[in-house]
């Protein structure tokens, strides 16, 4: 189609007139189809249903007279009726799917299938209620015509077998069976009965299997069909490991060995594989009299008449080797061994010395099995080390492994790639031996090859240095001379594709260079280059993997002007970069500095350039960092890094009074919040310290051992006491409020009198216990006082404070106490004067409170006085 031209470009003479037209004829009918695919209103109509109906009246309106989309949605849906309803649905709706199943296609049949599944896993009835229910229906669509829809019935119904007990299997799966596994009943029939039978196999005891279900596996293998003969063969596998070894030797062995010289080259081919995975249960003269001679037959006739036992005898060689290792004569040994190396270069010898350009269609599907079959012989090479011993590697497999390591198809090398790690481990101290082909694999050209060796490469290099005969420090290069160019070439090329999960997982592992190589060409050849990749690669989680693998190399770098140097890039190039995102990677990653860092590197080199990050013009950086500020504050010994707190305290009450956006102030205060309750719960903790302390020197000044004990029981009680009441303030908002006034007033009267008393009075007995309640009273008082002055202007500070208890006594002490408090949010206390301070804090609250009280006292004094003169007046008036 031409294109339209523009209105001002438009001309509307005869010539072009016709040409508009059919560009726009053509643009109806593009468009037809799509309004033909709407439905009609009949169509709408027939598809509505009543709202007012329930779940179970809906489901069966659909199965009675829905649209078979409609049907299947009901089917889907039973695991949900069944949980909700099971009664009625077992009642009213499963006899309608039952009936419905009869006439439904392939979709619903499926998904029946799955349904019936879902509702045995889920448990919704018991196992006598969903044998009673589903089973007969599972069993009735066994023999679907559509062979996809008997596979998915077959397979709920295996699953079934499992949760059965032993008599409903006898009953309604076993005895009919035995009619349906008859030569007279369809094909069909009798390969899903194969089928059961080997999963019978395992639900019976030995005895019932010889004599119920041994007989009917003797008569499918040897069945008419050769569809029915390889299925049964691959089921007696599960029949020997029901039967024991015995009845396996005397009675499965031999149908084997009839099954491998079968006409059909399939049943050939079942008899092999299951042959090879019953090895274990044959003794040594069954190998070497019956399993031996029919494996040799295999691989003669594998390239003669047989290709099609090709694929699998390859994939099964290493297990049948190392299965057959103590019968094998040196001759054998060599034989089986050649037939290896034969089967690693299938396909890729050359005949008459040019390769033939017009293949045919059976070249290729041969061309195609032998690939398949070089893929099978690498993944069978760390077998076959074993099988020829790892000191004989070099002389035995070496050209073998050079060869699949250098395979011209992909796949092989990608499976070479996976197994190289356990091959380093095999060869051990002989591993150098394979260090070219590291080399040549870290260099393929299929980034799949490089992601598959990628995922072992820490491993693999340090196998690579420690365990060849170089294994010192200095001769870590020289055991590896093309290392770090193929370690290059392959970051450089997966930056280049569009893989980048490659790419991450190839930095996450180079995080492992430092113990591999020297510090130097970490700096020189990897260090630049990850700060490269934090700079210009857009794509976030390779810029991650970066950031955190420079840290590593930082981390291990030993020259100090080459860390300042980097430190200092970090700081100019991403914290203070003119793009938004350089700067939200260079929190990512200080972040990763402070997980591999001590504090103080981090306190000495980025706290303060985390922190003019506060002033960011962008908000999503603020709220990156504001996120990052429990770490950062982490990071900080007081009081050593107290010049640092105050500037995190700055920042934090700046951002506080002039940050405007909604989300960044939110984070901060959630902050403050945090840091305002660990601040609390350490004051306690310092309270609860003190109070031990001063109960202690009390208890010194006794001169009976028995009232140091007493005074020590009161101080627990007095401890016990105050958590109970700070457990129980939170039940009820308006009784703490008044827990707390009547706790800040009785300690204040009761402090007045002890010290009173104990000043008025000079007896020693009464003048001891005056001091010890009058200290009892002192630290009572400390309790709910000594706390720093602080914390005023966090968002429901009141709040707070009253649903951890410790500013309770506040409220007693009027408005011009609370107003002479400090703003100070973040300042900490020294370690070093913490008692003093307190202590001296502490007196002075307990001298300005017993000043409140007295004044109290007078103004109750005056007031009463002035009462009595103004009754006394209005008496002598009234008279």
């Amino acid at each position: 189609m031409r294109p339209i031209p523009c209105s001002r470009d438009m001309d509307f003479g005869q010539s072009n007139l016709f040409g508009y037209i059919e560009d726009l004829q053509e643009l109806t009918i593009i468009e037809r189809p799509v309004r033909r695919s709407l439905k009609t209103p009949e169509e709408i109509e027939r598809l509505t249903v009543d709202e007012e109906l329930n779940d179970i009246e809906r489901a069966l309106y659909l199965l009675s007279s829905g649209q078979d989309v409609q049907g299947t949605s009901v089917v889907a849906n039973l695991p949900v009726l069944m949980r909700q309803n099971p009664a009625e649905t077992l009642r009213r709706v499963l006899p309608k799917i039952r009936e419905v199943l009869h006439v439904a296609g392939v979709e619903m049949q499926l998904t029946a299938a799955v349904s019936f599944l879902t509702v045995l896993q889920d448990e919704s009835v018991s196992i006598h209620t969903y044998s009673h229910s589903f089973l007969h229906i599972i069993l009735q669509n066994l023999e679907h015509r559509d062979a996809g829809v008997s596979n998915a019935w077959l397979e709920t119904l295996l699953a079934v077998i499992e949760a059965l007990p032993k008599e409903t299997i006898r009953h309604e799966i076993l005895n009919p069976l035995v009619s349906k596994a008859q030569i007279s009943q369809t094909l069909q029939s009798r390969l899903v009965s194969c089928k059961i039978m080997g999963k019978l196999a395992n639900k019976f005891e030995a005895h019932i299997v010889k004599r119920e279900i041994l007989p009917l596996v003797k008569s499918l293998c040897q069945d008419v069909e050769y569809e029915v003969r390889t299925c049964m063969c691959r089921q007696l596998e599960h029949v020997a490991q029901g039967i024991g070894t015995e009845l396996t030797k005397t009675v499965v062995l031999p149908e084997l060995v009839e099954l491998a010289r079968d006409e059909g080259s399939s049943v050939r081919l079942a008899a092999f594989e299951t042959l090879v995975n019953l090895l274990d249960m044959f003794d040594s003269d069954d190998r070497r009299q019956t399993v031996l001679p029919l494996v040799k037959s295999f691989c003669e006739k594998s390239f003669k008449a047989d290709e099609s036992i090709l694929v699998s005898l390859s994939f099964h060689l290493g297990k049948l080797c190392n299965g057959l290792y103590g019968i094998f004569t040196p001759e054998q040994h060599l034989r089986f061994l050649e037939f290896y190396k034969k089967l690693c270069t299938l396909g890729l010898q050359q005949e008459n010395g040019h390769n033939d350009n017009q293949l045919q269609l059976q070249t290729l599907e041969q061309e195609k099995k032998y690939i398949s079959v070089r893929k099978n012989c690498a993944y069978n090479f760390p077998a076959m080390i074993v099988f020829v011993d790892p000191k004989n590697f070099h002389l035995e497999l070496y050209s073998i492994f050079f060869c699949l390591c250098h395979d011209p198809e992909v796949t092989v090398r990608y499976t070479m790639a996976i197994s190289f790690y356990e091959v380093a481990k095999l060869l051990n101290s002989s591993v150098c031996t394979i260090q070219k082909e590291l080399v040549t694999l870290l260099q393929d050209e299929s980034l799949e090859v490089l992601d598959a060796l990628v995922g072992h490469l820490p491993e693999i290099l340090e196998l690579m240095i420690n365990g060849g005969e170089n294994s010192g420090s200095e001769s870590k290069l020289l055991s590896i001379p093309d290392l770090i160019p193929a370690l290059t070439t392959a970051e450089q090329r997966a930056a280049t594709s569009l893989k980048w999960r490659t790419h991450e997982k190839l930095l996450q592992k180079y995080a492992c260079l430092p113990q591999i190589i020297s510090s130097d060409q970490i700096y020189y050849r990897f260090l630049h280059r990850m700060l490269a990749i934090i700079l210009t690669n857009n794509v976030l989680p390779v810029q991650k993997a970066a950031a955190r693998t420079l840290c590593v190399y930082l981390r291990y770098n030993r020259k100090q002007e080459q860390r300042h140097e980097v430190i200092q890039k970090l700081i100019e190039q991403l914290g203070q970069g003119k793009s938004y995102w350089n700067r939200l990677r260079f929190l990512d990653t200080c972040e990763f500095i402070m997980e591999l860092f001590s504090k103080s590197f981090f306190c000495k080199y980025f706290f303060l350039p985390v922190l003019e990050l506060t002033h960011d013009p962008v908000a999503n950086v603020r709220i990156k960092l504001c996120y990052l500020l429990p770490k950062v504050k982490s990071t900080l010994k007081i009081p050593t890094d107290k010049h640092l707190l105050q500037q995190l305290e700055l920042c934090i009450r700046k951002l506080l009074c002039q940050e405007k956006d909604k989300d960044v102030l939110t984070i901060v205060k959630r902050f403050q919040k945090r840091f305002y309750e660990n601040d609390l719960l350490d004051q306690e903790k310092e309270r609860q310290e003190h109070l031990l302390l001063e109960m202690f020197l009390s208890s010194k000044n006794l001169s009976a051992p028995l009232k140091s004990s007493g005074s020590l029981l009161i101080c627990q009680e007095q401890l016990e006491k105050e958590k109970q009441q700070n457990e129980g303030r939170s039940a009820n908002v308006n009784d703490k409020i008044f827990e707390k006034k009547r706790r800040d007033n009785k300690p204040s009267s009761v402090l007045v009198k002890s010290m009173t008393l104990s000043s008025g009075n000079s007896s020693g007995a009464s003048t001891g216990k005056e001091d010890k309640k009058s200290k009892l009273v002192r630290s009572q008082s400390f309790n709910t006082q000594a706390l720093h002055p602080k914390y005023n202007n966090i968002d429901k500070c009141s709040n707070k404070s009253s649903a951890t208890g410790y500013t309770s006594s506040l409220s007693g002490m009027g408005k011009s106490c609370m107003l002479s408090f400090s703003d100070d949010s973040f300042r900490t206390r020294s370690t070093g004067n913490s008692g003093n301070a307190t202590f001296s804090s502490s007196s002075s609250l307990i001298s300005s409170r017993n000043s409140f009280n007295s004044t109290d006292q007078k103004n109750n004094g005056n007031k009463e006085s002035q009462s009595r003169k103004m009754s006394i007046k209005n008496r002598k008036s009234n008279s």
